[in-house]
């Protein structure tokens, strides 16, 4: 662990400090390059966008650029840090963008008092980049923040802990029933945790088909019930006319498990308790709700997922965000929809039962790879992410209407 924190710190810091940086696209050699990338050049373009605003599109980088966003205040499992603590989080988000879908990205950290400072904050400076992707906010504050700057903002406005954990969930959730032979609309599903991600999967796997009164949400006190009276607005959409109280209660009979809560609080004992075939996602990282050597010890018709690289069916939320944002700039939409998450759902599921390429084995340091128990959403690093989840989300935006721009000729065949 020792030697882990010190590379970690080391790779912050060496050779530079950081993880990103801007890099010139034209000449700057010249005093030709630089009358025409500042003055007197530059007021051509000036007067271009004044005429027509859509020609910032044509004549900056804003089409391409994403801003990372946030306060701090739910950093990874760390918790409420505060904005400069969550920079480092950021320029990683800014770094995968450029890494897995050719984003530019900036990094944003705010500091603020209430959610109308924050919203007000995004807002205004909103206008300079083709999309926001907000990130590390705690809830119910989340769900405020980007309802209202979805309704504020005039570009595609994206809560990655929210729904990117919910697309990538959904994609391996589809795919895990499959293989156990259920079907989602007929699966007692128990969530354990209550905040961001958990409404936000709960929500989508709705989408995909799942039943909203065979889903067992739980916070801190227990089950999420319909006799409780001091749940917020955002907890009682899952609130059950039920008599179970403790997870106990819950779990007896459960098809699914799917923890976005705390380490190892799914016991051995819990999991004997569920259906035959049952499906665990314990998400909770660093360290799972159920470790999956104990897991599959206890239940060998477990499939089992986690958040962690080190085990077979990773949930990472990069199989997804960077493709979103790519398919979403490309064809500029004004917003991420329920069809353009639901079409990234089905992309991601798909590409899991195919053929997986010789590449993809060797930067996954797999020696094979097929679909089944411990393969049933794709690796980080398959690059077939990108043209797969990136046409389908351009596809969707273009479908539902939220699309400036028709899909290009031969988009992501290449």
């Amino acid at each position: 662990m020792t030697d882990l924190k010190q590379q970690a710190l080391d790779y912050h810091a060496l050779p530079n400090p950081g993880k990103i940086s801007i890099a010139l696209t034209t000449p700057a050699e010249t005093s030709k390059d630089l009358a025409l990338a500042y003055s007197p050049g530059v007021a051509e373009p000036v007067r271009a966008i004044a005429e027509d605003p859509n020609n910032v599109y044509k004549y900056t980088a804003k089409g391409n650029t994403v801003a990372v966003i946030s306060n701090g205040t739910a950093i990874l499992g760390l918790g409420d840090l505060g904005p400069m603590a969550s920079k480092p989080v950021m320029e990683g988000k800014a770094l995968l963008f450029k890494r897995f879908a050719d984003i530019d990205s900036f990094d944003i950290e705010v500091k603020h008092h209430t959610v109308e400072e924050f919203v007000n904050t995004v807002a205004n400076i909103a206008d300079s980049f083709g999309g926001i992707n907000l990130e590390d906010i705690k809830a119910p504050e989340c769900f405020e923040i980007e309802r209202t700057l979805v309704e504020r903002c005039r570009i595609p406005v994206f809560h990655d802990d929210q729904h990117g954990t919910a697309i990538v969930t959904a994609a391996g959730m589809l795919n895990a029933l499959d293989i156990q032979g259920k079907e989602i609309q007929a699966a007692n599903i128990v969530c354990m945790g209550a905040g961001a991600a958990a409404i936000a999967c709960m929500e989508l796997l709705i989408k995909c088909g799942a039943q909203r009164e065979k889903i067992y949400m739980l916070d801190r006190k227990g089950v999420i019930h319909t006799r409780r009276d001091d749940l917020n607005e955002y907890k009682k959409l899952f609130a059950n006319n039920t008599d179970k109280r403790t997870l106990e209660d819950a779990i007896k009979g459960a098809d699914v498990f799917v923890g976005v809560s705390g380490p190892d609080l799914l016991s051995a004992d819990h999991l004997a308790l569920m259906a035959p075939n049952p499906v665990v996602f314990a998400c909770s990282n660093p360290d799972p709700e159920i470790k999956p050597e104990l897991a599959k010890t206890t239940r060998d018709d477990v499939i089992i997922a986690t958040g962690r690289s080190d085990y077979p069916n990773q949930v990472n939320n990069v199989l997804c965000f960077p493709f979103i944002f790519r398919g979403a700039l490309d064809v500029r939409a004004k917003a991420i929809n329920d069809e353009m998450k639901v079409a990234a759902v089905h992309a991601i599921r798909q590409l899991a039962k195919e053929e997986v390429p010789a590449e993809v084995l060797k930067a996954s340091g797999d020696k094979s790879l097929t679909f089944g128990r411990d393969y049933i959403i794709p690796k980080p690093m398959d690059s077939r992410l990108k043209a797969r989840v990136a046409k389908a989300v351009a596809e969707a935006a273009v479908e539902s209407g939220v699309a400036a721009l028709p899909l290009p000729e031969n988009y992501m065949e290449s």
